[in-house]
């Protein structure tokens, strides 16, 4: 197992300016997920981690080593790639065993490491077939094996489940964070998607525009996001962002969103913005803090709005309606409203309600507060 340190890290391409100086540690063991949207620079940083691309700037160091003049073969690093890469002429068996031979492994110990592997995966009914004769997940699950078969420094996944239908994703997320626990080596996952990034991370890398924005583990950065960028990536559906005047009221402070409509802000976490009194600020409250009002409830603000948009999806129902101007999304139960066109006492959990500065777009008051 291997630590990972990469300090001041840059990767040019031409005059497009891809990875820009990034600082990262990753201790032995952890598994590390790489996340942000498409052409943020997560894949050319893994790319450039494996060797596929060398820095421009910056260094990479593996178990403090310097790896930066080293060929991908020299680094010791196992690869599983979007696209599979299996060699279609090579059995199943050939093909995870492909990189023990190409390492001059023992002849006699290649057997049972990929008979090891291929159980693991529970593919090890499958090593006489062909490529051809596979589902994807099953390929999928071959490429996974001919990365583990070795006892590699570092396991790097370059998006390897996009391919994939929604329910093979599921069932393989699972198999790989089950395979990290039960080999404990070092793994670093690059997605655009954020639930598999909230799923499988002991740690997520949330990249922006070539940079880190936030590193963390799942919940903190779920939690306890520093910028509006990392509080609407995260969740799904999305954080709601509804603009607001902070203002000082005979209670304490609240957040006018509309002449009429105001929500009460919990001194114990946003008494500190008092001085901003006067300013705008921007709510984010996530759907599922927003909760059909029960008889007698004092424990979030209550609103009442106009349902315009009901999305069952069996366990929980979506629902829309306007908070002020702002289309807001509630996660509901499921019986909770039926159709469009209903008015409904709502209240919102106001210490999860996170507030956000417009100008400079970092978090104020989150639950770190």
């Amino acid at each position: 197992m291997a630590d990972l340190h990469i300090q001041g890290l840059h990767k040019y391409y031409g005059q497009n300016h891809v990875v820009k100086g990034i600082d990262l540690v990753i201790p032995s063991g952890e598994f590390t997920v790489l996340v942000g949207q498409s052409g943020c620079g997560k894949s050319t940083l893994l790319r450039t981690i494996a060797g596929l691309e060398f820095a421009d700037q910056g260094s990479i160091a593996i178990a403090d080593q310097r790896v930066n003049d080293m060929q991908p073969k020299d680094r010791d690093i196992a690869m599983v790639f979007q696209n599979y890469a299996l060699y279609p002429y090579m059995t199943v068996f050939d093909n995870i065993a492909f990189g023990l031979r190409a390492r001059k492994t023992p002849a006699a110990d290649i057997p049972g490491k990929v008979q090891r592997a291929a159980e693991m995966l529970a593919i090890g009914h499958l090593l006489d077939r062909y490529p051809r004769q596979l589902s994807g997940g099953q390929l999928q699950r071959v490429a996974i094996g001919r990365a583990v078969v070795r006892d590699a420094r570092l396991y790097l996944f370059d998006e390897p489940l996009s391919n994939l239908d929604a329910q093979l994703r599921d069932e393989m997320r699972g198999e790989i964070k089950r395979l990290h626990q039960e080999l404990g080596k070092t793994m670093i996952y690059v997605t655009h998607d954020q639930i598999e990034a909230m799923t499988l991370a002991d740690r997520i890398v949330l990249m922006r525009e070539g940079q880190i924005e936030q590193q963390g583990a799942p919940l903190t950065l779920f939690e306890k996001p520093s910028t509006r960028y990392v509080a609407g990536f995260l969740g799904s559906p999305s954080m709601n962002f509804v603009p607001a005047v902070l203002q000082s009221g005979a209670t304490g402070l609240e957040a006018v969103i509309a002449p009429g409509l105001s929500l009460p802000l919990p001194a114990s976490r946003f008494g500190h913005l008092a001085p901003r009194a006067g300013q705008p600020i921007e709510l984010g409250i996530r759907p599922e803090h927003c909760r059909k009002q029960m008889q007698g409830s004092t424990q979030g603000a209550p609103i009442h709005v106009d349902i315009e948009l009901v999305q069952p999806t069996g366990s929980r129902t979506f629902v829309e309606f306007k908070l002020g101007t702002t289309t807001t999304v509630a996660e509901l139960q499921a019986h909770d409203v039926y159709r469009s066109g209903e008015r409904m006492a709502l209240e919102i959990d106001m210490q999860r309600v996170i507030a956000i500065d417009p100008k400079t777009q970092l978090v104020i008051a989150n639950g770190s507060n």
